[in-house]
């Protein structure tokens, strides 16, 4: 069957509104921060966006004491049906401004427009929307019959997802009565000032959020700050340990979400077609910049060849390109430093003797770019079987029983996800109950709802986002 080409489909850079400089956000204003001023750049060309001023220590300082202010002043007393309120403002406002959001995120952060389109926004509003209805009713949700919010939520959230995790962070911490200090990863700041915006106009009291754009310097400073009473951290797993054991002994509430090395499990009897597309969506979406991503593929042996042919052809399909392009399957790698982790690992996997495939595909002369690459080969002892790529970069392995499976797939220090494809439901709840992972995902992958509960243990953190689960953390 011949090849179709596609027409470019750009969406438009201008929807996205970008100011020249954004500053930080504190007790209901914008102001300049006074750390250092830094330009944020697209990661598909390496062209500046904007110039973002970080905070400095006065202004974390400042923003807790205007979040503690709120706490125990307008915010701190008002009904749940009041608060419930501001946060179906929040929702609506990010679905009148989703297509500006979305614009912006792709340029920030480098993935396809479709899917900042498609998801990220959307979940984003859906998160406001299902904590505005907990926020009236946090005594039937199961915390005891007088459930108290802690206080000063300090968040501190990844560049992978960047207005997602924001929302994933605020609403359930604003719907239980909790103020916040948010910093955003320096690489992706736009989105979380944008969502500032949202929330001044949405009138809460000042001080509720407050949104420091800053580096690692700034995370610490929220982390060690005696008038934080709670820290949520999305991030790496190096990160969380140093977190946690800044936190040990001070009395502060602490959830981490961290890294994770998925297994995406596939017997014979599953649908491969269908487990083809799952096992694409589950390594490729976002570019592999998920901490959930099925980057361990096991593969029963006596459908191994099917599978390997069925996700060749299926790759020579994705287009890599322009993420402002509704076309674009793959976008940009989200910064320098995370394309030379790719490299650094992916020329691991070869020198440790796995077998490297791309589809053919030209990758464009500035940005950060990596082709989607499949490993066959694979050791349970080769670094990219271990260690969390956070790219575009899958390790297939093989298994011959149910119980290997298990075997292989528990092989690892992280347990935040996996998925299962057969066509045997008994065989889904066999092995959901023996995975050591968070979530399990079952004939899908990356599949994401407000009202179902997301998180891991072992290396991969601990507490719960989204659900009634993620009420859990900012109560006392």
């Amino acid at each position: 069957m011949p090849a179709f080409d596609y027409a470019p489909a750009p969406e438009s850079r201008d929807v996205a509104r970008l100011r020249a400089s954004y500053g930080i956000f504190v007790d209901g204003q914008f102001r300049v921060g006074a750390g250092e001023a830094i330009k944020t750049v697209n990661p598909a060309n390496e062209e500046p966006l904007a110039e973002v001023a970080e905070a400095g220590p006065a202004d974390v300082a400042d923003a807790v004491q205007a979040a503690r202010n709120a706490f125990e002043g307008a915010w701190g007393r008002m009904p749940g049906r009041e608060r419930a309120k501001y946060l179906f403002r929040i929702a609506r406002a990010i679905q009148e401004r989703a297509r500006e959001l979305a614009v912006l995120e792709s340029l920030d952060n480098g993935k396809p427009i479709r899917e900042s389109r498609d998801v990220d926004i959307p979940l984003a509003a859906a998160h406001f929307f299902y904590y505005a209805g907990w926020a009236d009713k946090l005594e039937h949700a199961g915390f005891g019959p007088r459930p108290r919010p802690i206080g000063v939520a300090g968040q501190v959230i990844p560049w992978n997802f960047p207005l997602l995790m924001a929302a994933w962070k605020i609403a359930p911490a604003l719907a239980t009565g909790n103020t916040v200090v948010l910093k955003p990863a320096e690489t992706t700041p736009l989105t979380a000032l944008t969502l500032a915006e949202i929330i001044a106009e949405a009138e809460l009291p000042a001080g509720t959020v407050n949104i420091l754009a800053g580096g690692p310097s700034i995370g610490q400073a929220i982390v060690d700050h005696a008038g934080i009473d709670k820290i949520a951290f999305t991030g790496s797993t190096e990160v969380g340990k140093a977190i946690q054991r800044a936190v040990a002994g001070t009395g502060k509430r602490l959830s981490l979400e961290l890294g994770g090395k998925a297994a995406n499990i596939v017997f014979d009897d599953a649908p491969l077609d269908q487990a083809v597309e799952g096992i694409v969506n589950g390594i490729f979406f976002n570019q592999g910049h998920v901490c959930c991503a099925g980057s361990r593929l096991l593969v029963q042996e006596s459908v191994i060849d099917e599978v390997i042919a069925a996700l060749h052809r299926r790759l020579t399909t994705l287009r890599l390109g322009d993420p402002l392009d509704k076309n674009t399957d793959i976008g940009a790698i989200n910064s320098a430093a995370q394309l030379a982790r790719i490299r650094e690992l992916t020329d691991a996997g070869e020198e440790e003797g796995a077998t490297r495939w791309s589809p053919p595909c030209d990758l464009p002369d500035r940005g950060f770019w990596f082709a989607p690459t499949v490993f066959t080969n694979v050791s349970q002892a080769h670094r990219i079987a271990r260690e969390e790529i956070f790219g575009p970069v899958l390790s297939v392995l093989t298994f011959r029983t149910p119980a290997e499976a298990v075997e292989k797939a528990n092989n690892t220090p992280y347990g935040l996800s996996a998925g299962i494809w057969t066509d045997k439901g008994s065989r889904i709840l066999s092995m959901a109950g023996k995975l050591r992972a968070g979530v399990v995902w079952a004939n899908t992958f990356n599949r994401f709802d407000p009202g179902s509960p997301f998180g891991g243990y072992q290396e991969s953190g601990f507490g719960r986002e989204g659900g009634r689960h993620g009420l859990g953390p900012y109560l006392a």
